[in-house]
């Protein structure tokens, strides 16, 4: 079994377990708590009358609100189950789903193909790759970007282990939400300072801008208050 075909059990697995109702996953906040805020970074430099592909869509909470603020709106994922769930919650076809391997270029240049240059929404996907499939998974967001796309990268750092952490470690043990990651073998791994951009600019793209974020999830802390883990967002393309 391959990497990619171990990547697809696991989600295909979490998946098939999953309502797909929004805010079931641990990671599936509310758009106006994640992709609203993170446009605040893509926006001074992505032309709006391009589309946008939601890589690692899910479900497709935020595929959704993205369909809003961009002509056209493609949420992918390597799960086939992810992206049946985000059909059936979108019956009016505000955006389209499928199923593609971000680990294959190929595949990438396919859709490209079809949508031109694209801006492209990723959120928290490398960090799930395998170390070897990173520089395949920056070489798709490339080539979808082209020439005047411009893509969204953002990933949790090193820190954002010790939030989890944290949470699996409250009185009860781990959340249901957290328990279903674990269940499915889908740890979160850590991508190095630096790497993302470095990955980025091997594939050919500049980074364009970046900063610190807070990448909120639909989990919660006692209080009620949303558990944020500590990321950095990163704007490329080709300048």
């Amino acid at each position: 079994m391959t990497m990619s075909d171990r990547y697809r059990t696991a989600w295909d697995g979490f998946w098939a377990e999953s309502s797909g109702e929004p805010g079931e996953p641990f990671w599936d906040a509310d758009p106006t708590l994640s992709a609203r805020r993170d446009l605040d970074h893509l926006d001074p430099y992505a032309d709006r009358s391009l589309p946008i592909a939601d890589l690692g869509c899910g479900n497709g909470t935020q595929t959704r609100f993205l369909a809003t603020r961009f002509a056209r709106a493609v949420g992918v994922d390597l799960s086939a189950a992810a992206v049946a769930h985000a059909r059936r919650a979108d019956p009016e076809g505000i955006a389209t789903y499928e199923q593609l391997n971000l680990a294959n270029p190929a595949e990438a240049d396919d859709l490209h193909e079809r949508l031109g240059d694209t801006n492209v929404y990723m959120r928290a996907v490398l960090h799930q790759s395998d170390p070897e499939d990173r520089p395949a998974v920056a070489a798709s967001v490339a080539q979808l970007v082209g020439t005047h796309g411009r893509a969204l990268v953002l990933e949790p750092t090193g820190e954002a282990k010790e939030v989890i952490a944290a949470v699996a470690a409250r009185p009860g043990g781990p959340s249901p939400k957290l328990r279903r990651v674990k269940e499915h073998d889908l740890h979160p791994g850590e991508v190095a300072e630096g790497e993302v951009a470095a990955l980025l600019r091997a594939a050919g793209l500049t980074v364009l801008d970046e900063g610190a974020a807070a990448l909120t999830m639909s989990e919660t802390h006692p209080d009620g208050t949303p558990v944020e883990l500590p990321g950095r967002w990163f704007v490329a393309g080709r300048p």
